[in-house]
């Protein structure tokens, strides 16, 4: 995956990456809210979602702590960062500073 995702993240178009874990409840509050970002956001946004406890080095890499927490990135750049859930319009907002 850690070849792979530089590749993903290293482009014009902003990527949301979603770190999570299957047993993390707000991870699964927030999969349908990044699945009306995308709908309403279409190609303007890449958004991945990683699961921590099957890729262990790439969130270490990241220092990711707790889930879920989100990276923005663009042309392989980390432009945000946050943990925890944020609501739709909160998502599109942070996304569109960066474009």
């Amino acid at each position: 995956m850690k070849s792979n995702f530089n590749t993903i993240i290293d482009g014009e178009t902003p990527v949301l990456v979603d770190f999570f874990a299957d047993w993390c409840g707000p991870c699964k509050m927030l999969s349908p809210i990044l699945k009306e970002v995308k709908a309403e956001l279409g190609d303007q946004i890449k958004i991945v979602k990683i699961n921590v406890d099957s890729n262990a080095p790439l969130a270490e890499k990241f220092q990711v702590r707790g889930v879920p927490t989100m990276l923005l990135f663009k042309n392989s750049k980390q432009l945000w960062r946050q943990s925890g859930v944020l609501q739709k319009q909160e998502l599109i907002s942070i996304i569109n500073q960066h474009k």
